[in-house]
């Protein structure tokens, strides 16, 4: 056990050793650069510098005692311009020294290590002032939310990137590419699908990927940080100086921007790659991370360790972490990992805090409750405590559960499971037990993690034809995009993307699978099937953004507007009111559904079909008293 870390909870450390100012890192300026560290406990800290960013390299230029000030904080100003140049800090503890890389790095050399002084002005793309979020005064439930993989959107030949950009930042910055038949991929592509916001997996300095040999193949989703406000080099072109991962990443935002499209960045403050070597608890022994009575880390994660959040000088890191990627990167929204392993007051400081500058900022998490040994008087940020997180949004893994089965051989609603129609009901309306309003949750029914909704539906349904497969797919998608609260698309979800290896084995769990698993198939959208289901997703997509009955955002309007009605076996609808009127059916039972509108108080002639089994955004006149309802499919009519 690390010696002492009970002292760091004591009210006597907490308010000699708070430090409340925004300046801890490197502060450049032409003249001279300001180095800041937060080491209180620490005996003798001194400042290395570097020519280059590569550890194996014995470059010293020099190394310097820094002073102890304010608040456990040291202190050193180099005079002269120093942008370029990388650092560490040297760190002595009763009598051991540890070189570390600088917790509030902005960026560093390869894999890492050293930190890098740098001018952020001159990273800036062109027109990077102006830039700002498309998407803007939209409420969390305009959002259509789209998860990508940075390797898996362009790595493969099929997108049409070029060879020197496929898996990186600058292949979200290329227009015109197609696959070899001529259609439409990549950048082009997620501008027609008609999404709000682009939900993109790790892209900061995590550890699992060797930045020095992206010659040899390596594949990894990055759910391991090492520097939270660092890009990831094995995104950049050149990850061995600090200033390119910092200008592509920028570019990569600008260009998405540019047509249209919001960016969240998924973020993991809940562990570390690896809490014995983490820079911050080799600076302060053991602070940022959760400790058990046993002496041994926290393990919620079953990542090794647990982030110590609710610990003050932690959330303030966390807090500035993300405000930094905010300000610096035009960052529109926030997916947080595992955020049950965080406290719900840090999590309500960093929604607070960045929508002072930026209100159209949205937040995201994996609400699951988890064990960590988390200090008495703080509650985590979980599903159960979503009252305590107003502005916070939770993944709904009832929803997901529901309509695709929850793991494995399990049946969902769209696959024949029985007996389910009220709980559709339940999640339709966002009156899930833990959801106090439809703001709050995130509906999907596939993501990075485990099966795509294909391999799901395929593992479930192993005789099941392919058209009742492509059926099942398209219905589970209209659920959760006409459901009250914030859709989530996984990537290739619309082109019945699946995961397999070589030998044909179905792999649920990707994270450090190869290329030929992970990568998107761009060639998919030249088969007509794929390319039908891919039409049906841009349909719904354009539907729900043009009809504001599908995203009602308080639960004081569902009650007011959305009334359930179970038809059948199977076989459900929901009338929505409001400004404009709707009604919603979803018939998942292998029978043709004739339904008489006479019910439902319709009279003939005054609604239309706008999405049913085939085609989504339609406008299609009602004729007659009743409408038929394909099996296994849905019917959307909007009062004319």
């Amino acid at each position: 056990m690390v010696k002492d870390v009970k002292s760091y909870s004591d009210k006597k450390f907490i308010e000699e050793y708070t430090y409340t100012g925004n300046d801890l890192g490197a502060t450049w300026s032409k003249d001279a650069t300001t180095f800041k560290v937060w080491a209180p406990t620490a005996q003798k800290v001194e400042l290395a510098l570097y020519q280059s960013g590569t550890v194996e390299n014995e470059d010293l230029i020099s190394q310097s005692v820094m002073t102890l000030g304010d608040k456990g904080v040291w202190e050193l100003t180099v005079e002269g311009n120093l942008n370029g140049t990388y650092y560490t800090y040297v760190v002595e503890h009763d009598g051991e020294t540890k070189e570390v890389c600088d917790p509030y790095a902005r960026t560093t050399g390869v894999n890492g290590y050293r930190a890098m002084v740098i001018d952020l002005a001159s990273t800036n793309p062109e027109g990077w002032d102006e830039d700002q979020s498309p998407n803007t005064g939209m409420q969390y439930t305009d959002a259509v939310l789209y998860e990508l993989h940075i390797r898996d959107f362009s790595i493969d030949e099929s997108s049409g990137v070029s060879a020197a950009n496929r898996g990186k930042f600058l292949a979200f910055t290329e227009e015109g590419t197609k696959t070899p038949s001529g259609i439409s991929t990549c950048l082009d592509y997620l501008k027609s699908l008609g999404i709000t916001h682009l939900h993109l997996l790790p892209m900061y300095d995590y550890g699992s990927v060797n930045e020095a040999k992206l010659d040899v193949p390596q594949y990894n989703w990055g759910y391991d940080p090492v520097n939270y406000n660092v890009p990831e080099g094995s995104y950049s072109t050149d990850p061995f100086h600090g200033e390119v991962r910092v200008k592509e990443m920028k570019q990569m935002v600008k260009s998405l921007h540019d047509h249209g499209i919001n960016v969240v960045m998924d973020v993991v403050y809940n562990h570390v790659y690896d809490a014995d070597t983490f820079c911050f608890n080799q600076i302060v022994p053991g602070y940022f991370s959760r400790w058990k009575k046993d002496g041994t880390y926290s393990n919620g994660s079953y990542c090794g360790n647990d982030t110590a959040s609710e610990r003050a000088m932690v959330r303030k890191y966390i807090v500035d972490s993300v405000n930094y990627w905010a300000n610096e990167y035009h960052l529109d929204g926030f997916r947080f990992d595992l955020v049950g392993l965080l406290d719900t007051d840090t999590i309500n400081e960093i929604v607070k805090t960045v929508h002072e500058k930026h209100p159209d900022v949205i937040f995201y998490g994996e609400g699951w409750s988890l064990p960590t040994a988390m200090e008495e008087g703080f509650k985590p940020a979980t599903q159960v405590n979503a009252v305590e997180t107003p502005d916070f949004a939770y993944f709904s893994d009832d929803i997901r559960d529901l309509i695709a089965g929850r793991n494995g051989e399990n049946l969902g609603y769209v696959s024949g499971k029985a007996d389910c129609e009220d709980m559709i009901g339940e999640c339709f309306k966002a009156q899930t037990s833990w959801c106090p309003k439809p703001s709050q949750t995130v509906n999907y029914v596939s993501c990075h993690d485990n099966y795509t909704l294909m391999d799901k539906l395929r593992i479930a349904g192993p005789e099941t034809s392919k058209d009742d497969l492509i059926k099942m797919n398209k219905l589970a998608a209209v659920i959760y995009m006409t459901s009250m609260g914030i859709p989530f698309i996984h990537a290739g979800e619309e082109f019945l993307r699946i995961k397999e290896d070589e030998t044909g084995k179905k792999i649920e769990n990707s994270f450090n699978s190869s290329d030929f698993v992970n990568r998107i198939r761009w060639n998919c959208l030249e088969d007509n099937t794929c390319a039908d289901v891919v039409e049906y997703y841009k349909g719904l997509i354009k539907f729900r953004r043009e009809h504001s009955a599908l995203r009602i955002s308080t639960a004081e309007e569902v009650v007011s507007n959305v009334k359930y009605k179970k038809i059948g076996d199977g076989v459900v609808s929901f009338n929505i009111k409001g400004e404009e009127e709707l009604l919603v059916i979803f018939n998942a039972s292998e029978d043709e559904q004739v339904l008489s509108l006479k019910e439902y108080e319709i009279k003939d002639g005054n609604w239309k079909i706008c999405v049913n089994g085939e085609c989504a955004d339609l406008a299609e006149e009602v004729s007659g008293d009743c409408v038929s309802v394909a099996p296994i499919s849905a019917m959307i009519l909007v009062k004319a």
